[in-house]
């Protein structure tokens, strides 16, 4: 089968779930293995589950116990979705590994396995904001994000190489933290010159470790323009 027919293939499985944005990533450059695989994974299928406009519209004050739920059930729901698709990949012949939707795995630097955002600005979807998350179009960065890695032959989406923020720094200013810099993302850069990790980390678990022990905010996600966008245009739908 070639990558035509693959793509074809992942594009019927993701609607089938009601998928709204996916991409696949060209990450053969980045050289990942995981576990005891010996071969780095060539490419990534990455994708994008869009969080309710009303629940992360109402956080410009803080994290809601509504936002704490629903965070927790779309991460459920994309590691599920990881799983399934890891195991309908190696039924194909392929070898797939799920990313866990949020799995802090290094205490001391605050980060996963992987960053779900390379993968995802690699395929397409998107590029990371000033607030260190990424943007969607359709949804800006009110979204959870799922990637598979895998070797199966895909044609892989159109990498972004720079933000569209343009001159705003809403999140910057909003952070009751302090810990964005304003910098703009682009490839390579490293997240300590976009987000300080350790001060957001810090004031999360001071003020709100009622919220999964201090791992929710939201502020700087809910003033973004993109994602307000997203929310006017749910009003005017659902109207």
């Amino acid at each position: 089968m070639n990558e035509t027919n693959e793509n074809e293939w992942l594009n019927g499985w993701m609607q089938s779930l009601g998928v709204p944005l996916w991409g696949a990533a060209d990450i053969h450059k980045l050289c990942f293995r995981i576990g005891g695989d010996r071969e780095p994974y060539p490419g990534a299928v990455s994708w994008a589950i869009p969080m309710s406009p009303d629940i992360m519209a109402g956080l410009n004050n803080g994290p809601t116990q509504a936002y704490a739920d629903a965070y927790s059930q779309v991460n459920v729901r994309i590691s599920e979705m990881a799983q399934q698709l890891s195991k309908a990949i190696a039924q194909k012949g392929f070898r797939a590994y799920p990313l866990a939707a949020s799995d802090r795995t290094d205490t001391e630097h605050i980060s996963g396995e992987f960053p779900h955002k390379t993968a995802a600005t690699l395929s397409g979807l998107g590029w990371v904001g000033r607030h260190c998350q990424l943007v969607t179009r359709p949804f800006g960065p009110w979204v959870r994000l799922g990637t598979v890695f895998t070797d199966m032959h895909m044609v892989y989406g159109t990498p972004l190489n720079r933000g569209y923020c343009g001159t705003c720094r809403a999140c910057v200013d909003a952070c009751p933290a302090g810990a964005l810099s304003g910098k703009d993302w682009k490839p390579g850069i490293e997240r300590k010159e976009i987000l300080d990790a350790t001060t957001c980390d810090r004031w999360k678990k001071e003020h709100y470790l009622e919220f999964h022990n201090g791992h929710n905010c939201g502020i700087c996600s809910s003033v973004c323009p993109y994602g307000l966008k997203y929310f006017r245009r749910s009003q005017t739908i659902f109207a």
